[in-house]
């Protein structure tokens, strides 16, 4: 289990991958809320506050206990160039004991899509994963119709898996979600189904 009050910084090519701070705020709410229409089609209902300073305080404490107690590690993306924060990526619901697993989610603002930063966080957050957590198995769900989410996955070596009905609420209604998952070791092929 990660329980550690040693804060987590994960450095890629072009990233520095971190815990949120209370000093994000701003630049959080900004590039959500210029980002509103780009992601809300794939996120469940925001909820009235959620650009509020009260939300992301609560956002930040949340960040901090799940480190500490190894549940979660939600993480920012921050563009080395310019230090601009342009997304995030938790890996969520760590679960020990026989499972060793965790669930990829993740976002990423408007301006920054499309130019390989979440294909590089979450390989990055993976590594991390299996060889600093010593997880055994990250999961991943996303929309059926979102091409971008399921070829970034695909990319990244994650394996199509099938779908759940319902699975989640997304922009107020319940929706089918494909399953995806990589495994450390994994021995299984190519078992993606294209982005027809």
């Amino acid at each position: 289990m990660l329980r550690s009050k040693r804060k987590v910084i994960i450095e890629t090519e072009r990233m520095t991958l971190r815990q949120p701070a209370h000093s994000d705020f701003r630049f959080w709410a900004s590039q959500r809320s210029d980002s509103h229409d780009f992601l809300t089609p794939w996120e469940p209902t925001w909820a009235a506050d959620h650009l509020s300073r009260k939300a992301f305080t609560n956002r930040v404490y949340w960040a901090q206990r799940a480190i500490t107690q190894g549940t979660a590690l939600p993480l920012f993306l921050i563009r080395r160039e310019d230090q601009a924060l342009i997304g995030a990526i938790t890996l969520d619901n760590i679960r020990r004991g026989p499972a060793q697993a965790g669930t990829l989610g993740y976002w990423v603002a408007r301006a920054a899509a499309r130019q390989g930063f979440m294909r590089e966080a979450i390989e990055a957050t993976t590594h991390y994963a299996f060889n600093t957590l010593d997880l055994s198995r990250l999961e991943a769900a996303c929309l059926p119709e979102n091409k971008a989410s399921r070829g970034v996955l695909e990319k990244s070596g994650f394996k199509y898996e099938g779908v759940a009905q319902s699975y989640l609420q997304i922009d107020g209604r319940w929706r089918n979600h494909v399953l995806y998952a990589n495994l450390r070791g994994d021995r299984r092929g190519r078992t993606d189904i294209g982005l027809a």
